[in-house]
């Protein structure tokens, strides 16, 4: 990949960075953790503790999915610095354009993808 296109999905993949970070800082209130805000939200007398268990399982299941897909961007990252960036982490290919375009943090090509997402189900 040539260094205009790197230029291009770098600045793509620190603009999500910030983004999601941004998020994170104000879903959580600064310092604050995500089950303290589920508990701020939902620990009403009237709120059910089944109630509020939900919230704070639904408040760790967000975070873990934001911290996922912050790594994912920052192995993006460490893949461009590395000169790696758009080569499939499985096999070696290069990634299509478009794909990379669409999800610029992807490790993997369509094929080898499709391969992990039918072995681990969700």
């Amino acid at each position: 990949m040539n260094k205009p296109q790197n230029s291009v999905y770098q600045q793509q993949l620190e603009a999500m960075r910030s983004a999601l970070l941004a998020q994170i800082a104000e879903q959580r209130g600064g310092v604050v953790g995500r089950a303290e805000v589920a508990a701020e939200h939902f620990g009403h007398p009237e709120d059910s503790g089944a109630q509020l268990a939900s919230e704070r399982e639904l408040e760790f299941a967000l975070g873990e999915r934001e911290l996922a897909e912050l790594a994912a961007i920052d192995a993006a990252l460490a893949r461009l610095s590395a000169g790696t960036y758009g080569e499939c982490t499985d096999c070696g290919t290069h990634i299509a354009p478009a794909r990379l375009h669409a999800s610029p943090e992807a490790p993997r090509c369509i094929h080898c993808q499709e391969k992990v997402e039918h072995s681990h189900p969700v």
